[in-house]
């Protein structure tokens, strides 16, 4: 018996489309069916090895990383014109069009968009995301991540969420939601049971939110609760360990039992499915992750996830080796055939509800060249900026320095922190260092390519005679697999520390982590910008001068429990 109600949130599918779903998996061999769990990553577009896996494996789904508009519309047109089911095709839409293509608008991360504490902004960042994803053939959106960061130290969630407070997740999730999915795109909230608790990356192992059943039900609880009576189609699955609510579910259940929720059946088929009455579909999380591979031995995690209640098998380390793995695992018992079919109604229940078999049918799953018009149109860049005039922060200003004008501290000595690095932020100095010079500063970049013991012993006159204020600008962003977001000082004795702030007038302005006050305390004019984008540079530049006010507020505490970074 499947356990799926296709009349229900979040399908609302009708007869006809009950029909299509029914016929399709009774059409299928098993095969097919388990070739629809998988959601690989497109590495490469090489049209043969794209129609090969189509042939072979034929996934129910794919992802591609962002590239140019035209060729990621040419790619996603070819794989659904090759693939007998329609696919799903997926992104990180997560700051807007530019979670799928080079092309598209940066609108802002989450927490720039919190900062506005404007529900309106996280709908226009579901509308460009929407509008613009759709353009190049995406309908599915992996966003809005509902973490809560809890943990300042947590060196993913971050400025990729909408902050600490649970009730301002939800309702800029919500809304959200309600602007992407007005473009027939489907939402995977995300990382169900939740991280920003642990101060570790789930990409390096298997981390664990340690709430109790209590604090979870008041916070992330209430956040999927909300979401999922909002119609969220799908949840992404963490591999992160929810121990008080397994151990609640599972009476007398060992330690070396806890499993990551995407191996846990009571978290998945009991919690999120019964607990929070969820009827859509579960997606893992990516599956090359460590939190998932070091948890079980790969040959019985991969059919072990389905099993447990995920319905889709998200990213491979070798496709056709999960592939293999998943057809074991029918044959000796981990993966039941029920469970098969009822996986598969959902992915397909999914399709039909965004209308893909029917667009099938009229070939219009891909949009036409014309549709890329919208990316970067002129009313998204207006909506972004607006979304940065209100989302950057004064955190403090003790000194009273602002505004600055050219005329009172021209001569500026610029401290670059980060800005590329390694870690894919996008380099934003160049077009600030521009900025500046238009503005008439005279702007000299500390050069820590150079540093050597008389750069380090230099006196404070030698230092700061030449200059009228010192800037700091961090672009030290979060990203997966890097395991804190701290500033990285020059190894040669900290030469690029702010150690003359009682000498030299000095402001600091974070564009990626809201979280750089702990680490240069005793600054005393610091501001957070959420987003390292040349519109957010705009909106800084403009704020510096005076020329606009700081409207944004903070959506977590920027002072990490430091007193004394208030001074």
């Amino acid at each position: 018996m499947i356990l799926v109600n296709l009349a229900a949130k979040p399908f609302y599918l009708q007869e006809e489309d009950m029909v299509w779903v029914r016929n399709t998996l009774a059409s299928m061999d098993v095969r097919e069916k388990v070739g629809q769990l998988f959601c690989p990553i497109g590495m490469k577009e090489d049209r043969e090895q794209l129609k090969a896996l189509l042939e072979g494996v034929r996934p129910g789904g794919m992802l591609f990383r962002p590239g140019p508009a035209e060729r990621m519309q040419e790619v996603h047109r070819f794989l659904q014109e090759y693939s007998g089911v329609p696919l799903l095709l997926a992104a990180n839409l997560e700051v807007g069009g530019k979670g799928i293509t080079v092309d598209g608008t940066y609108f802002g991360k989450q927490l720039q968009v919190a900062a506005t504490d404007k529900e309106e902004m996280a709908y226009k960042l579901g509308l460009i995301a929407g509008r613009e994803g759709r353009a190049v053939g995406c309908n599915w959106s992996f966003a809005p991540v509902v973490d809560i960061d809890l943990n300042f130290r947590n060196p993913i969630t971050n400025v990729r969420t909408f902050g600490s407070d649970p009730a301002r997740v939800a309702s800029m999730a919500k809304a959200y939601t309600e602007g992407i999915q007005k473009n027939g795109l489907a939402v995977s909230i995300k990382h169900f049971p939740g991280d920003g608790v642990d101060e570790r990356d789930q990409h390096l192992l298997t981390s664990v939110n340690s709430l109790s059943v209590d604090e979870w039900d008041e916070t992330f609880g209430m956040v999927y609760r909300e979401l999922i009576e909002a119609g969220a189609e799908t949840v992404m699955v963490g591999h992160i360990m929810l121990p008080a609510y397994s151990r609640k579910l599972v009476p007398g259940i060992a330690d070396e039992e806890l499993m990551p929720a995407t191996l846990a059946p009571e978290l998945l088929g009991t919690l999120l499915r019964k607990q929070l009455g969820f009827n859509g579909l579960i997606v893992t999380d990516a599956t090359p992750m460590a939190g998932f591979m070091m948890a079980e031995k790969r040959e019985i995690a991969v059919p072990k996830s389905i099993a447990a209640g995920c319905d889709m098998f998200l990213f491979n380390k070798n496709i056709q080796e999960d592939f293999l793995y998943m057809m074991k695992g029918l044959e000796n018992g981990i993966l039941t055939m029920e469970r098969l079919d009822e996986a598969v109604t959902r992915i397909l229940a999914l399709k039909a509800s965004l209308g893909l078999h029917q667009r099938q049918r009229e070939g219009s799953l891909v949009p036409g060249s014309d549709e890329l018009a919208v990316l970067q149109c002129e009313e998204h860049r207006l909506w972004a900026q607006e979304c940065a005039d209100h989302a950057v922060t004064l955190v403090k200003d003790t000194q009273r320095l602002l505004p600055i004008a050219a005329d009172t501290h021209k001569r500026l000595l610029l401290y670059v922190l980060g800005d590329g690095g390694g870690h894919r932020s996008t380099p934003i100095a160049p077009y600030l260092i521009a900025k500046l010079k238009a503005e008439g500063f005279d702007v000299t970049v500390f050069d820590n390519k150079n540093v050597d013991f008389r750069t380090v012993f230099s006196g404070v006159e030698e230092l700061c005679e030449p200059y009228d204020l010192a800037l700091y600008v961090a672009n030290v962003e979060p990203a997966s697999n890097r395991t804190t977001v701290r500033i990285d000082w020059e190894p040669l004795l900290a030469a690029d520390v702010p150690w003359f702030v009682q000498e030299l007038p000095t402001v600091f302005v974070s564009v990626a982590s809201p979280y750089h006050l702990q680490d240069v305390p005793r600054v005393q004019t610091f501001i957070n910008a959420y987003s390292g984008s040349e519109t957010i540079i705009d909106a800084v530049v403009d704020k510096l001068l005076g020329r606009s006010a700081f409207k944004g507020i903070s959506p977590v505490d920027p002072y990490c429990g430091c007193w004394e970074a208030k001074l």
